[in-house]
């Protein structure tokens, strides 16, 4: 046990009595700490008077002795007995540290360390009711948490909670990327928006994770974990207190008034506020994994992350064959054989106009054990098996919802690898058990789960290793319809602050590449702006272990040796990940090991840049390096790259050429002596 959280420990113990007037609340204030196992970062906790009211729980956060955070109160209203956040009392406080190393099947590593010192404080009201709530604070060596748990009481026979009063009082005035969303109702696909942190007004309503940067270069991200029965989190401003963020949960539907309504004893998620003086470090954290409860199944084996196609995004385009691409066999059969033939895992059976399952995509209903009279669904099933390729099934979250228990079963007698849900556009409490029951039934029938139009991961792919991925992102989908589409810029801003949640599923893979300049809206075979090893470079820097091959077939014949080789071999689960240099919303450059082999990502924005690469991470040996540039000679033809090939050691330093909204590769494969990661 740390020697300041024995001191603080013993400090609290006096004081639970006399906690009334501003003396006591102001010793008590620096009598619960707790610090991180490095020691640099360091959570405060005291009760305060604070705006007229007595006996405020509040907490602050150090990051190097610096202040980051101070005096951010807490609470929660209940619908029983009003407010849960003044006149209380401290009657316990329990420290607890944790550190234990276990296995991660889908993420930036194969392992995490879960490594943390923990403070418990009980706090009790002065008076009748006397209700109890603990306070949990946890502190890592890349963040820190806290999180409620309103224990089983005579006071309340159940937890109805009307508000959560969680305040972020940072100190100065950074910058933030922010997700401004207008309604609770929102699949958060917005672009990102830079500001003061002052600008955000109690108007806003700021989707998390949210990324913070300070002057002198510290870096905050907020989000939130283990997200379960309870209602998402936004952030917005508090009134008259300029650079205060309060926390704001979704409402349900039934009745808005409620947030939250659960048997007791019952915990919030995690709040979660990831610190570094690196933003690359943020990326690289897994914090918000650690804060989920272990895996609820033993046996993984039947979990293989992969790619899949998805037709929906090229409209199903098939050029030059002699058939009409779309929702029928030939479509279906033509994509197995592009899978089988380039060793692509899995073929997605989506919609269009229509569901696969009939009605409009938009269609609520619908029986989803059977497809539209067009396809032979019977035959398609048989012919992948037979060509050794997974199918995947889309579902409309309401059908999803009204027909799982039925359908599941089915899906796995068919063989089928798992399903897209889509359409949620809800963190209401009723969406987030709903989805933690789809990710259960799912689990027991043998089928992975990918999620769409949805809120923001919370790290629930450690509890439920069969969710493979979450989109919550403005994505290259808005190209088909949207003239501003997704920008370099906006893509730059993905990994360093979408990315602080969890991995995001983008639709990749696009050959049909275009200058920003060239760039305009279609439906049918829709373009991206960047160059083709942007393309191929996002299946490094962007987490997906469930990444898309998203073109046509049409386009990809014949360009094997131009992108699509790489892009269909290259591993999606890691067993390292490094950022080696990155400027938010400029650049990243992203290092990712699967065994021996390290694979380098390399974005740039809308500017061309030079940057160069040491390769000192990769330890001792030789190793060869395939290398995959822009065409520094093609500055109007985006699809055009070149690729060379090297002998290098740790000692060598790769140069690079970006183009504007380009890209670069390199793959590092030791050589048959044997070379080891450092």
């Amino acid at each position: 046990m740390d020697r300041r959280q024995v001191i603080g420990l013993l400090a609290s113990m006096p004081a639970v009595a006399a906690l009334t007037g501003k003396a006591a609340a102001k010793r008590i204030s620096e009598s619960v700490v707790v610090e991180s196992p490095d020691g640099k970062i360091e959570i405060r906790f005291g009760l305060f008077e604070k705006n007229g009211k007595q006996a405020v729980p509040c907490y602050s956060l150090f990051y190097n002795r610096k202040a980051l955070i101070l005096r951010a109160s807490v609470g929660l209203e209940l619908a029983s007995g009003g407010p849960l956040d003044s006149q209380l009392k401290i009657v316990n406080v329990a420290l607890n540290q944790h550190d234990e190393t276990y296995a991660v099947l889908t993420g930036k590593t194969s392992a995490a360390r879960d490594h943390y010192r923990e403070t418990t404080v009980s706090l009790e009201e002065q008076a009748e009711p006397r209700r109890r709530l603990d306070l949990i604070f946890r502190a890592y060596d890349d963040g820190a948490a806290f999180r409620y748990r309103v224990p089983a009481q005579p006071a309340l026979s159940e937890l109805i909670i009307t508000a959560e009063r969680s305040t972020f009082a940072f100190v100065g005035n950074p910058t933030a990327y922010s997700l401004p969303l207008p309604f609770f109702r929102s699949p958060y696909e917005v672009h990102y928006e830079i500001l003061e942190l002052s600008n955000i007004t109690p108007d806003s309503l700021i989707g998390t994770p949210m990324l913070l940067e300070y002057p002198d270069k510290i870096w905050v991200g907020i989000t939130e974990a283990a997200l379960t029965n309870y209602a998402g989190m936004y952030l917005s401003g508090l009134v008259d207190s300029p650079g205060v963020l309060t926390s704001l949960l979704s409402p349900r539907f039934d009745d808005p008034q409620i947030k939250v309504k659960a048997r007791l004893p019952h915990a919030s998620p995690w709040r979660v506020l990831m610190i570094a003086d690196d933003p690359g470090r943020l990326i690289e954290s897994n914090i918000v994994t650690n804060l989920n409860s272990p895996s609820v199944l033993k046996d993984t084996s039947w979990i293989k992350p992969g790619k899949t196609t998805f037709p929906w995004w090229n409209g199903y385009d098939v050029e030059n064959e002699n058939f009409t691409g779309g929702l029928n066999t030939a479509t279906m059969k033509y994509y197995i054989d592009f899978c089988a033939e380039h060793g692509i895992e899995y073929h997605s059976l989506d919609g269009f106009d229509e569901a696969w399952y009939g009605g409009p995509i938009s269609y609520q209903g619908g029986d989803i054990t059977k497809s539209v009279p067009a396809i032979d669904l019977p035959a398609a099933i048989t012919y992948a098996r037979q060509k050794g390729v997974g199918l995947r099934l889309w579902l409309h979250s309401a059908a999803a919802k009204a027909h799982m228990k039925t359908a599941f079963p089915i899906y796995e007698q068919w063989g089928i690898e798992g399903v897209m849900v889509d359409f949620f556009d809800r963190d209401d409490q009723e969406t987030v058990v709903f989805i933690d029951e789809l990710l259960q039934l799912a689990m027991k029938h043998h089928l992975t789960v990918t999620l769409h139009n949805v809120y923001k991961p919370s790290g629930l792919s450690r509890t439920y290793p069969n969710l493979l991925a979450v989109e919550a992102a403005f994505n290259t989908e808005y190209n088909k319809w949207d003239a501003r589409g997704s920008t370099p810029e906006h893509e730059m801003l993905i990994p360093f602050v979408r990315m602080l949640a969890g991995g995001v599923d983008f639709h990749s893979g696009s050959f049909r590449n275009v200058t920003v300049k060239q760039f305009f809206p279609r439906n049918i075979a829709p373009m991206t702006m960047g160059t083709r090893v942007r393309q191929m470079a996002r299946y490094v820097v962007y987490e997906d272990a469930l990444p898309m091959i998203v073109d046509s077939p049409s386009v990809y014949r014949g360009q094997d040796s131009l992108g699509l080789d790489f892009i269909v071999k290259i591993p999606t689960t890691w067993d390292e990940t490094r950022v080696l240099a990155g400027s938010v919303g400029r650049c990243i450059t992203v290092a990712r090991r699967r065994g021996r082999k390290w694979y380098v990502g390399s974005m740039t924005d809308g500017s061309a840049r030079q940057i160069s690469i040491p390769l000192r991470f990769i330890g001792n040996g030789n190793f060869t390096a395939e290398i995959y540039s822009d065409d520094p000679a093609a500055p109007d033809q985006p699809t055009k790259l070149l690729r060379e090939t090297r002998n290098v050691t740790s000692a060598d330093t790769i140069h690079a050429g970006l183009a504007s909204a380009g890209g670069h590769i390199i793959q590092l494969t030791p050589d048959r002596m044997g070379a080891r990661a450092s």
